[in-house]
């Protein structure tokens, strides 16, 4: 089922959030024109505990896609959602086995680190540990990645062609660095993120998104994460 891009793809986002990044990855991967609508989860009490945006996702979480006249909520959601009304460029394999790898690296990072480091968990998370517990979290779930990928990937994290497992991996490589995660264990994820790093068509100004800093910059996905000074933290 195929979809004509409309005005009305809109992207209800945290710029340091990474469930958000992956969705912008994607979006920008398959030349989705969206807009930004931000909301601030870490100002306040956030404001994905109003009224007005628990409307959008009773979860109070971002993000949440509004396209071809429906909102969609969850990050892997939304995802699986446009590669199956927008195939072309794809970001899963055609071979069954290789899109059952994706989808397990994928789950092992979005079930298995991301939410035990973010932002809502870490707030009830005592200060003198607030450090450790993610980067021992982290550490573990890598382990497990850097395994999977020993025997999946090529340049990226399943073969030679970018798929969502690696849309999952970048933010949360960036959150790693963010906690002081040893990296040198995992040779195979920081062999895939050099490659990811260098990818023409993330290197290109045509796949770019706009961040709400002070500086409002336009920077490409992968090679933002190596020239901006703050990392993902949802």
């Amino acid at each position: 089922m195929m979809h004509k891009q409309n005005n009305e793809t809109i992207l209800y986002s945290y710029w340091r959030s990474s469930c958000s990044w992956r969705v912008r990855i994607a979006l920008n991967f398959k030349e989705v024109s969206y807009e930004i609508r931000p909301i601030d989860i870490v100002k306040g009490n956030g404001e994905q505990h109003s009224d007005e945006f628990s409307q959008i996702n009773p979860m109070k979480k971002v993000p949440a896609l509004h396209i071809d006249n429906l909102t969609l909520i969850e990050s892997m959601n939304i995802l699986e959602y446009l590669e199956e009304t927008r195939p072309n460029p794809r970001l899963m394999p055609t071979d069954p086995v290789k899109r059952a790898r994706a989808r397990e690296i994928c789950e092992v990072i979005v079930s298995g680190i991301q939410p035990l480091q973010n932002v809502s968990l870490l707030k009830h998370i005592e200060d003198k540990r607030k450090r450790e517990w993610p980067k021992y979290w982290i550490t573990r779930g890598f382990t497990a990645v850097e395994k999977l990928l020993s025997s999946s990937a090529g340049k990226y994290c399943v073969g030679d062609e970018i798929t969502l497992a690696d849309c999952c991996l970048v933010p949360q490589i960036y959150n790693a660095r963010r906690f002081n995660v040893n990296l040198e264990p995992f040779p195979t994820i920081l062999k895939v993120d050099h490659h990811l790093e260098n990818h023409p068509k993330y290197k290109s100004g045509d796949h770019c998104r706009k961040l709400p800093t002070v500086t409002a910059v336009a920077r490409s996905e992968f090679s933002l994460k190596f020239r901006y000074k703050s990392p993902p933290i949802n």
